[in-house]
Parts: structure tokens; C-alpha cells; sequence
């Protein structure tokens, strides 16, 4: 199927696998999701039945796309790339299920009601997993709209932004509301909304950017920013060691010791810190209030709630149940 202009075909548009033969419902997906977000690479177990659903709601020049469908992979290789007339972020907020992005080496993990975004210039793979029926609202945004609000220099990543202590609960709900209410509210209202969606994830990113920046010349060493990424990219893995780090990085396990050690911690200490922060967050974030404080521990990576407990009350004063119900 060719891909069509954004611009030239009705605001709202609905693909349906479910209208197609059976034998032909992974095929009818595939077009449809390079009708809606430019050229893809979908791969399933299955190339057959394949109970997917694909709505499109224009938002100006971007657009809205939710997505229900099974388990599966998409890709977009370079040969997609090379293909499109244009280039796009695509900012994801996950409905059902998890998404995992990997995108230049870095793998960022989406479970529901987090947002996240990758860049549709360079080569990225989503793997979309946990759950026989999995949802995606994914924001179709023209490279431009975000990169005139951000900095000439701007060194875009694939990232999280959900996770900004300061804005990441605004991007969550402007999205959800956007999600919600874009065909019921005044068209000119919903691009509108849109903008100040870009706004908020703009301010994330030159946030993170600025702290990057501020934090090398605190340290003077930028072999410590990239040890603490390292760290970050990996937290929700269990039994994350200081070997792996040391490897994603290039230095010695010896080296990353001494790193910590001068600037006052342990590699161990470092990782629960930011771990019981990133537990702490979810617990008091609205979204996942229907969430078992036990997934929320075991997804930051702890393998023993007594445990998490019990270190969760000496970071914070309080047990997580309790801490959830300030």
C-alpha cells in the first residue's frame, strides 16, 4: 500500500483487520500501520490471523494513532528510513502491556501510563510484549515541531520523558486528555492541546540537556556521566552487577569502584538510591494506582519485597503502602 499525505486524507481514519480474511489480517496491519506513522517493518509469529485495530486522528500536522493488536516487533530499518518523504518523533504512550525501544544502543522500556520517544530518522526496534492484547497511543510529531522548540545543539535520544520529576506527571496527563478527548473536543482545541504537549516535552529534554551539561563541569569527568547513563539504562534489570556497567561503558569494574568512591557512594548504594526513587514515583503516580506495590518492586529490579520494604522505609521514613496513601 502506498503511503498517502497526511494532509490529504480525512481527519479521522479507522483500519480494521478484523473486516479482512483471516489469512490476510497481518498483511492488512502491516499497510495500515505505514498509512498511519510512515514506513514500518512489523514482524509477528503469525502472518495471518492477526486481530489488530489502527485509528488515525489528525492533529495539524501531526497526528494521534492508537493502536490495539497481539504481541509482536516492528521495525523501522534504514531501508524505511530512505523511503519516507519526511521525518518524525514518535512519542508513545503506553495503554496495555509494555513496549521496549531500542534505538542507538539504548534500550528504554514503556509499561502502562509511561511516555517515551524515538526519533523515526534513525533505526529503532519495538518490541511490544506482556499481554495477549496490547494498546499504544502514539503521537506522530514532524521533526520540526519538536526541534524548533529545542535548542540548535540538541543531541536527541530516545528517552522516558514521562520520568521528569518536574514535568514528566504533566506530559502523562496532557496526553491522556489528548488521547481522551481529541475527537470530542473543537478540532482547532486539539492542536492546540497537541502544542502544549510539545512544550511540555520540549522543556523535559533541554531539562535533561541542561543538567547533563551542569553536571560534567561539577565533575569535570565525563567518564562519570556516562557510567551513571549506563547505570540508568539498566536499572530495572534484577542482579544488575558492576561488571555489566563496566562493559556498557569500556572501563574497568576497579575504575567504576574508585568513580563512587570519590564522589561519596558505592556502586550498590547508587543503584538503590535510584531504584527506590523510581519505585517511589510509581506509587504515587495516579495512573498506576490499580498497580500491585509488588510489580512496581520487582519491575525496579528488587527480587524480595521484605527486602524493598525494609529498604524503602530507610530511604523514606515510611512503608511503601504508606507512602502511596499520602
Amino acid at each position: 500500500m502506498q503511503q498517502v499525505d497526511p494532509t490529504s486524507r480525512p481527519r479521522h481514519v479507522i483500519w480494521n483487520t478484523a473486516e479482512t480474511r483471516l489469512d490476510e489480517q497481518f498483511s492488512y496491519y502491516r499497510e495500515a500501520i505505514c498509512q498511519a506513522f510512515m514506513n514500518l517493518t512489523p514482524e509477528s509469529a503469525t502472518t495471518s490471523r492477526f486481530p489488530a485495530k489502527v485509528e488515525t486522528i489528525g492533529l495539524g500536522a501531526g497526528a494521534i494513532n492508537r493502536v490495539v493488536f497481539p504481541e509482536h516487533t516492528v521495525n523501522r530499518s534504514s531501508a524505511d528510513i530512505a523511503a519516507s518523504r519526511e521525518s518524525c518523533f514518535y512519542l508513545n504512550f503506553k495503554l496495555a502491556g509494555r513496549c521496549r525501544m531500542l534505538q542507538d544502543g539504548r534500550e528504554v522500556s514503556l509499561s502502562r501510563g509511561q511516555v517515551g520517544i524515538v526519533d523515526s530518522d534513525r533505526e529503532v526496534t519495538l518490541l511490544h510484549d506482556r499481554g495477549p492484547t496490547l494498546e499504544v497511543a502514539s503521537f506522530w510529531v514532524p521533526s520540526r515541531a519538536l526541534r524548533d522548540r529545542l535548542p540548535a545543539s540538541f543531541d536527541f535520544r530516545a528517552e522516558r520523558v514521562s520520568d521528569d520529576p518536574h514535568v514528566g506527571h504533566l506530559i502523562i496527563e496532557t496526553a491522556r486528555s489528548l488521547n481522551a478527548g481529541a475527537l470530542r473536543m473543537a478540532e482547532e482545541d486539539s492542536v492546540r492541546l497537541f502544542d502544549v504537549l510539545l512544550d511540555l516535552v520540549a522543556l523535559s529534554l533541554s531539562r535533561r540537556s541542561r543538567a547533563q551539561t551542569a553536571e560534567a563541569a561539577d565533575f569535570a569527568d565525563a567518564t562519570v556521566l556516562a557510567l551513571r547513563r549506563a547505570i540508568h539504562e539498566r536499572l530495572r534489570e534484577p542482579g544488575l552487577t558492576v561488571a555489566a556497567v563496566a562493559g556498557a561503558v569500556g572501563i574497568s569494574e576497579r575504575y567504576v569502584h574508585k568513580l563512587f568512591e570519590r564522589s561519596g557512594t558505592t556502586f550498590s548504594d547508587y543503584v538503590m538510591a535510584r531504584r527506590l526513587d523510581g519505585a517511589a514515583a510509581e506509587l504515587k503516580d495516579p495512573a498506576l494506582a490499580g498497580r500491585e506495590i509488588g510489580t512496581i518492586a520487582f519491575d525496579w529490579g528488587f527480587s524480595d519485597l521484605s527486602h524493598f520494604a525494609r529498604r524503602f522505609k530507610q530511604r523514606f521514613g515510611c512503608r511503601p503502602r504508606d507512602w502511596r496513601s499520602r
